[in-house]
């Protein structure tokens, strides 16, 4: 295929001695081959660092870089970014890997100007099983409405929050990943890095008309103990991710209000005690501006049903 656009694969790393050489090597074997690897260790204390210095030698496109300190997770992805040149960018996450056709099979799509971002059917595999599992196959490989994703990711489930899957234009990431999300209850999203993935794919998908899908499996997230979402309590991972989703709803898209404002209530009710130790009490600690806290009782039921109908099938 023709290769005329140069894709930044961008790689925060941080204390990953006994993973990164794999993930980077998987990057390697794109079969795409207009690409340059960009690496930023966050200042790590193993050898990740003279594993990264190995690895540049091999290769040319391969480019890492270090902090002085330590500068928290976001700021680290941020890094990443502005140090590529792409016109594309497609993070990967330290400990994860991608197929060699994923970017073959996903750049395509970005000639459409109208496609804000494609992302892949995914596994998840638990690191030293043989555990693991599919996600994020929504239907056949091709182009949506933009819309499909907001309601998919913010109401059913099934859409991907983690950029980890996917390909974006470089300037959308530089202009859509935010190091620091306003928030009522003092949340640090550029330390907990939870929901500032979300908001990348949501600002995006707002800017632009449609996304495209690749029904193939050309993604895999490794869940061990180091990773942010295993390491984050569960419960700390939902109530964080529909704080985010309010900065964006309450931004960019008041019509949805009342059904986010319904989700939140539900959020409440199921995680009331861990809601209290991030000073979420009642729907109004969700939103920094919005008065509307008024609920979308036909949402409400909906989710009622669905979990009487799970109960039934057991």
């Amino acid at each position: 295929m023709k290769e005329e656009f140069l894709v930044s694969i961008l790689i925060p790393v941080y204390n990953r001695e006994n993973l990164i050489e794999e993930t980077v090597r998987s990057a390697l074997s794109q079969t795409y081959t207009n690409i340059e690897i960009i690496i930023v260790d966050n200042k790590s204390t193993d050898k990740t660092w003279k594993v990264l210095e190995n690895l540049a030698l091999e290769d040319k496109r391969i480019k890492i870089f270090q902090n002085e300190t330590n500068i928290g997770p976001v700021r680290n992805w941020k890094r990443c970014i502005d140090e590529a040149s792409g016109e594309y960018g497609k993070i990967l996450w330290s400990d994860d890997l991608i197929a060699p056709t994923f970017l073959e099979k996903t750049v395509p799509y970005l000639s459409d100007k109208d496609v804000g971002f494609v992302f892949t059917g995914t596994e998840i595999f638990i690191d030293g099983t043989n555990e693991k599992s599919s996600h994020y196959f929504i239907g056949e490989s091709g182009t949506y409405e933009s819309e499909k994703y907001i309601n998919g990711v913010l109401f059913k489930g099934g859409y991907p929050v983690s950029p980890g899957c996917a390909l974006f234009r470089l300037d959308d990431l530089k202009k859509n990943l935010l190091v620091d999300i306003p928030n009522k209850v003092e949340s640090d999203f550029s330390m907990h890095a939870i929901g500032n993935d979300l908001l990348i794919f949501l600002l995006t998908a707002n800017q632009y008309s449609k996304f495209a899908f690749v029904n193939e499996k050309l993604s895999f997230f490794r869940a061990h103990d180091g990773s942010i979402s295993i390491k984050s309590d569960d419960r700390k991972l939902p109530l964080h991710y529909v704080l985010a989703s309010a900065y964006f709803v309450e931004n960019f898209r008041n019509d949805l209000v009342k059904k986010l404002n319904s989700k939140i209530y539900i959020q409440l009710f199921r995680y009331k005690k861990s809601a209290s130790l991030y000073m979420m009490y009642n729907i109004s600690d969700f939103y920094v501006e919005n008065l509307n806290y008024s609920l979308d009782y036909s949402y409400i039921l909906s989710k009622v049903f669905s979990v009487i109908l799970r109960v039934i099938k057991g």
